[in-house]
């Protein structure tokens, strides 16, 4: 018989931040890596470590280490030690797929330090896995997974082929009990044979060859006696042959024929907790990382990149952006299965990355501005498709608004002057620090005069910004001319013209383009009315009906959108577990509607719903229990030439252990949704692979979008949903559920009915509860919708207005880069060429087009595959890179 072989990998694996702050986790990280070190320098029998897969490690390490980094890099050189290939382990499905390939680029160019990272695509811990990944490692030139999570029924062996919409594959390897099967090995050879047997046993059915034992699980140190104890145990017996290892030469000697083929993403809880709740916990947490995310991929990227000169690009800047959203992406941070103190530093993060990427768009817009040869507002495009929308901004107030104008404010030019004393102009001066006056009002010109009794200053005040406006040397002026005459009379004159605020259909903006300002026609202008008990919106394309009496809405005839449904949650951050007792409330106390926005361009409608929720969740009993009186602001509103409901809900949190989730009818039955993820949309059905250790519910995350029973449903950031009120027969669902709030108080629990086993520390975290915290869910309804990407940027990326005084050379319209046939992931600037990441998420094959441009498609790595003119191919699902000339 021959022996089998048993391949130990030590590892550890490094959650960043969880349960402990980054802070506490990272004293534990030093001192695993300063054991490790001279444990693999002095010590051949020990002869390979895992860093995890992970670069962040490397960095959090070297950060108190520096002087170890050349014993790190000579260790790596030799192979001893692995490194990334990732820069840090991270979610999938909670992060952008524009996100996931920044993380694994970091992870590349940071590991070609150390003479280059691992070659395997390592997600060990992730909560299930998108469809696109194994594009994703294919294009950074990766053959192999290594899986845990998500893995279906249909996978009966330790590997399968793991195939993406496109036709991608990588052989995956799955690990059946997890990446700690060989944690904490015996330091006793027979104790470490029977061990062997007792791992081999576990897993028999599964095994296709050799068994892969993951020395290593969270936080673990490194076994120094491990390379003593496998040399006496091979010693001893030859039923098996232990080796220490890494995971790549394990790898290469795996079965690659006959195996089992999965297509798409892997989301089934048969046999490891699947964890979907993490998707609904800290909708905050959510909803700002799809802030900042929008702010630099569809804005500071693009914007910088076309309308700022190459030598100006600010790399560095997004570098610093991107790596505050790449280590938000850690699993355990974005999915905010962490203590408050993680939670508090994540939601720093994306403040900062996001103030980096506004500030940089705010100041690509204004570049543009200024680069404008006619003076006035230009609408401007940051998205690749053309497009109209509605745009605000303030217009000077020179006769009647036109009949397409909606007039949203108006303010009076301010005549006349104020007479003031030294020390109140010393303290109006010092409060002026720029241009910049308010929102909509900018400084243009101060002039200082002399009079008989003193002096006169007049502040000229426009609706743009001026470039070059000598404020400072005004201020400077005034202060000496006070210091000279002290008893100065001092007349103030504020020298501003009457403007309106409006609101206006644009004409057509071409994509990533711009066009002068001016009210478009409007061939369905919309309409609001109050009839009997109800707000009606109509704008000949969709009819909306709001009954004053439920706070619900219709859409076209069909009634019962809007509905609240608050019911008990006695889970965790992990899961939803309802009480024994739970009760549902979903009926408002009080209702009143008010029409806020009347047309024509523009009608929105105000529900206020007062709700009686319960408190808490009693321990003992299991039944809510407790009252607070909480008012809900639902905003229904509807654009003159759209056939989209924009919605938004919001009020602040008063109760704990509850979900709350919003209703929406389906014109249609539906037996599937189709929603997006990274780099593609996947279709679902009714229901979810569990086990009894955790209850296979059917929730779900969509990136921006979901479609089903003719409903699409756009949503700001990465949202739950659920196909809820399914036929007798569980063949069709009538309604889709959006998840507003999941307030647990739990990081994890025991005994839950849904997961009745913890799935971390059993830790209180009173943040998980949000209360006292403002929560709000921002969507869009559309019936019949064609393209949900248009869909997605018309409502979450608005277009730009820029006011201009001229003197440019730019054109009144253009554009500077046209995009045609796929969705653009990325726009941005690689060494100062434009680069381009594309991606069909179609089963037709598409041509990718770049009218006058020519280039180089590129993998994830930058390495050159093919030239390009004008256009090129792109299978169906595919992702491509281009890099293109000219720009």
């Amino acid at each position: 018989m021959t022996a089998r072989r048993i391949a130990i990998v030590p590892h550890t694996h490094w959650d960043r931040e969880w349960y402990k702050s980054y802070q506490d986790f990272r004293l534990g990280l030093v001192e695993l890596v300063d054991t490790l070190i001279p444990l693999l320098e002095g010590d051949a029998s020990y002869p390979h470590f895992m860093l995890d897969g992970q670069m962040a490690a490397v960095d959090d390490y070297l950060e108190v280490r520096p002087e170890a980094e050349e014993h790190l890099r000579a260790l790596a050189a030799a192979g001893r030690v692995s490194v990334g290939p990732w820069y840090i382990l991270m979610d999938e499905f909670l992060a952008s797929g524009e996100t996931i390939v920044r993380n694994l680029q970091m992870g590349l160019v940071r590991g070609a330090a150390f003479g280059g990272v691992m070659e395997v695509g390592y997600l060990p811990d992730m909560f299930g896995h998108i469809a696109q990944m194994p594009q994703i490692l294919r294009l950074a030139g990766f053959r192999h997974a290594v899986v845990w999570r998500g893995v279906p029924s249909q996978v009966t062996k330790d590997a399968f082929v793991w195939e993406a919409p496109d036709g991608s594959a990588v052989r995956a390897e799955y690990l059946p009990v997890g990446y700690g099967n060989g944690a904490a090995l015996p330091d006793d050879a027979k104790a470490l044979v029977r061990r062997t047997q007792d791992n081999v046993a576990e897993v028999a059915d599964f095994l296709t060859g050799d068994l892969l034992c993951m020395n290593g699980s969270d936080h673990l140190m490194p076994q120094p006696d491990l390379g003593r104890v496998v040399a006496e145990a091979n010693d001893m017996q030859d039923e098996f042959v232990f080796e220490i290892t890494s995971l790549p030469r394990y790898l290469a000697r795996g079965i690659s024929e006959d195996l089992t083929t999965v297509q798409g993403e892997l989301r089934s809880g048969f046999r490891a907790n699947m964890l979907m709740g993490v998707t609904s916990n800290r909708v905050d947490v959510k909803r700002n990382g799809a802030l900042a995310e929008r702010e630099l991929e569809r804005r500071a990227e693009p914007l910088t990149a076309l309308f700022r000169p190459a030598s100006e690009y600010p790399e560095r800047l997004l570098e610093l952006a991107w790596r505050e959203m790449v280590r938000n992406s850690a699993h355990d941070s974005i999915c905010a299965c962490s203590v408050d103190d993680v939670v508090d530093a994540v939601l720093h993060r994306y403040a900062e990355a996001r103030a980096i990427a506004a500030g940089l768009a705010d100041r690509a817009v204004k570049a543009f501005a200024r680069s404008l040869a006619r003076p006035g507002p230009s609408v401007l495009n940051a998205s690749p498709r053309p497009r109209t929308g509605v745009v605000e901004l303030v217009v000077p107030a020179d006769g009647p608004a036109p009949d397409a104008v909606q007039v949203l404010s108006e303010r009076t030019g301010l005549p006349g002057s104020m007479v003031l004393d030294a020390d109140t102009v010393r303290t109006i001066l010092g409060m002026i620090q720029g241009p910049k006056i308010s929102e909509d009002a900018w400084i243009h010109d101060v002039r200082v005069e002399d009079t008989d009794e003193g002096f006169d200053i007049t502040i000229a005040v426009g609706t743009e910004e001026k470039q070059g406006v000598p404020i400072t040397e005004a201020k400077q002026d005034v202060y000496t001319r006070l210091g000279a005459r002290p008893d100065a009379v001092v007349r103030v004159a504020m020298d501003q013209p009457s403007t309106r605020r409006i609101v206006a259909r644009s004409p057509e903006v071409p994509g990533y383009g711009w066009t002068p300002f001016e009210p478009a026609p409007l061939s369905h202008p919309v309409a609001s009315a109050e009839e009997a008990s109800t707000v009606i919106l109509d704008n000949g394309l969709v009819r909306v009906e709001i009954d004053a009496e439920t706070g619900l809405f219709a859409l076209n005839g069909l009634r019962g959108y809007g509905r609240l449904v608050d019911d008990g949650d006695l889970g965790d951050s992990y899961n939803y577990s309802p009480p024994r007792q739970d009760s549902v409330v979903d009926t408002p106390e009080t209702v009143s509607v008010r029409i806020e926005e009347r047309g024509p361009v523009r009608a929105r409608a105000r529900i206020t719903a007062t709700y009686l929720w319960p408190d808490h969740v009693d321990g003992s009993s299991q039944a809510r229990v407790g009252e607070h009186r909480v008012d809900v602001e639902t905003d229904v509103e509807l654009r003159a030439d759209e056939p989209v409901v924009r919605v938004s809900t919001a009020f602040v949190n008063p109760s704990g252990d509850h979900r709350l989730r919003v209703h929406l009818p389906l014109p249609e039955p539906a037996s599937h949704s189709v929603a997006e993820s990274a780099f593609t949309v996947v279709t679902r059905g009714l229901t979810a692979e569990g086990r009894a250790d955790e209850f296979g519910l059917p929730t779900a995350p969509a990136n921006r979008f979901v479609t089903a029973g003719r409903l699409t449903v756009v949503h700001e950031g990465v949202c739950e949903y659920e196909l809820v009120d399914v036929d007798a027969e569980g063949d069709a669902a009538r309604t889709i559920a959006l998840t507003v709030l999941r307030a647990t108080g739990m990081l994890s629990r025991l005994g839950m009915a849904y997961r009745p086993f913890p799935a971390g520390p059993l830790t209180p975290v009173e943040g998980l509860q949000m209360r006292g915290k403002r929560v709000a869910l921002r969507y869009a309804l559309a019936l019949d919708c064609d393209d949900p990407y248009a869909l997605a940027d018309d409502v979450l990326l608005p277009l730009e207005v820029a006011s201009s005084l001229g003197g440019g050379t730019r054109p009144p319209t253009g554009s500077e880069l046209t995009v045609h046939g796929a969705e653009v992931s990325a726009l941005h600037r690689v060494a100062g060429v434009l680069e381009a990441r594309v991606f069909n998420p179609r089963p037709e094959p598409t041509t990718v087009s770049f009218p006058g441009r020519s280039g180089w498609l590129v993998d994830l790595r930058g390495y050159p595959l093919e030239p390009f003119e004008d256009s090129f191919a792109l299978r169906p699902f595919g992702i491509a890179t281009a890099r293109l000339h000219g720009g």
